[in-house]
């Protein structure tokens, strides 16, 4: 079986077979209202983690995995700004080290650079370079008001696909986690029902036997 890099969430690396192949891209389509974040935040306890902030300071990242209810690690947190971000995060991609993880946080600023050809030649250095460390990328896409028109490109990239859909229903906020990509093995075929509270977790409370 290819080697599989874990997402520290232990249910759901068990329905994924051990985790997700190594060298992969992963696409997290959140609601920007959503607790997507704990997703991000317990991924860095897994291996060594590079976290790339498009939209908030360096120190706000950090005071959010300081001050997150899950277990986290101690990623290497940089601010991707100024007027060139793709330039800006490809060099700091570029030195990601063996067997690591990838966080861009959130991709819509670089899907939104112009012209698209810089984009897709970004993807394209992005899916080389995780492919040949052996390491996970996890690209948080903003799944809001406003979707960037290269989306498609994005999810056409990635090897798997992760859709967080949050609702309220009644007086409680699901959230739901569907897997329709997934290259390399099997993904489940039914939706998981997650509990985003103090950890992330998979609801099994209303699971039929």
């Amino acid at each position: 079986m290819q080697d599989r890099l874990r997402t520290g969430i232990d249910v759901l690396d068990r329905k994924l077979d051990g985790g997700i192949p190594a060298g992969s891209i992963v696409v997290l389509n959140a609601n920007p209202a959503s607790q997507a974040e704990l997703f991000l935040y317990e991924l860095t306890a897994t291996r060594g983690t590079l976290y790339l902030s498009l939209d908030r300071s360096e120190q706000a990242i950090r005071d959010s995995l300081s001050n997150s209810p899950t277990n986290t690690g101690e990623p290497t947190v940089r601010h991707v700004s100024g007027e060139a971000p793709l330039d800006n995060a490809s060099k700091l991609v570029s030195a990601l080290p063996e067997t690591s993880n990838l966080i861009i946080d959130p991709l819509n600023v670089l899907e939104e650079q112009e012209p698209p050809s810089r984009f897709r030649s970004f993807m394209n250095d992005l899916q080389n370079h995780i492919f040949n460390t052996g390491s996970l990328a996890v690209l948080h896409c903003l799944d809001g008001r406003s979707v960037p028109p290269l989306r498609d490109t994005t999810e056409h990239f990635a090897d798997v696909i992760f859709n967080m859909d949050t609702r309220i229903q009644g007086d409680e906020v699901e959230n739901q986690l569907a897997i329709p990509k997934f290259r390399g093995g099997r993904a489940p075929t039914n939706v998981i029902k997650l509990n985003l509270v103090e950890e992330v977790s998979i609801d099994t409370s209303r699971d039929i036997a």
